[in-house]
């Protein structure tokens, strides 16, 4: 069984903010396996679940706010008996390029305060997180820019990470770990030669 958490805040004025693209790329892995969210409140959460090569996987969005994700995390992980290493969690990155996903395991917080709050509950950092960089304008507060909108243009370039990420589930649940990390945990270059045009290429692999 596999435990796929999506970190975001409830309720329509988070909706799409980039702190909520956890909850994001869990909608389009919903929408891709066409299943669909119902409320868990004994453990405070939506979830859906499907099989996918013979493994249960269900997806989860805590519904405690940021902060306190990991009270709805443990509850699931104790309620099934689920090893971490069977966790993913999806979220944002404040010091990631924009789109750019990395997959990592067994790393601290970065910060990322639903992170802290899931290690917290675990008392272990020994599980799978799948980031994706929004960037950081750094003339905006912190807060109000975590829990701004994507402009136009960052939606555009945001799809590729979307897609990038809801690729990169499919082969972690599969098992192909190694091989999502060579694929993804690549530096990514974006230059814009016009408008809405731009060119990217990765360092260190190959042209894309």
């Amino acid at each position: 069984m596999k435990l796929i958490v999506g970190l975001g805040n409830p309720g329509r004025e988070y909706e799409k903010t980039r702190h909520n693209i956890g909850f994001n790329v869990l909608d389009l892995l919903a929408d891709k396996y066409n299943i669909t969210f119902s409320e868990n409140k004994k453990f405070n959460a939506l979830e859906a679940s499907f099989n996918l090569i013979g493994e249960k996987v269900i997806l989860v969005k805590p519904l405690t706010f940021m902060n306190l994700s990991g009270d709805s995390v443990i509850k699931y992980i104790n309620y099934y008996d689920i090893d971490v290493n069977d966790l993913l969690v999806i979220h944002d990155d404040l010091d990631m390029e924009l789109g750019k996903i990395r997959i990592v395991f067994d790393s601290s917080s970065g910060g990322h305060n639903g992170i802290k709050s899931i290690i917290n509950n675990l008392n272990s950092q020994k599980f799978t997180r799948l980031k994706i960089g929004i960037s950081h304008n750094k003339n905006i507060d912190t807060k109000d820019y975590v829990l701004g909108k994507f402009s136009k243009g960052e939606r555009e370039l945001m799809e590729e990470g979307y897609q990038n990420a809801v690729e990169a589930v499919a082969a972690i649940v599969q098992g192909n770990m190694e091989q999502a990390m060579n694929q993804y945990n690549k530096k990514i270059i974006r230059y814009k030669i016009g408008y809405n045009i731009f060119v990217s290429f990765s360092i260190g692999g190959e042209n894309i």
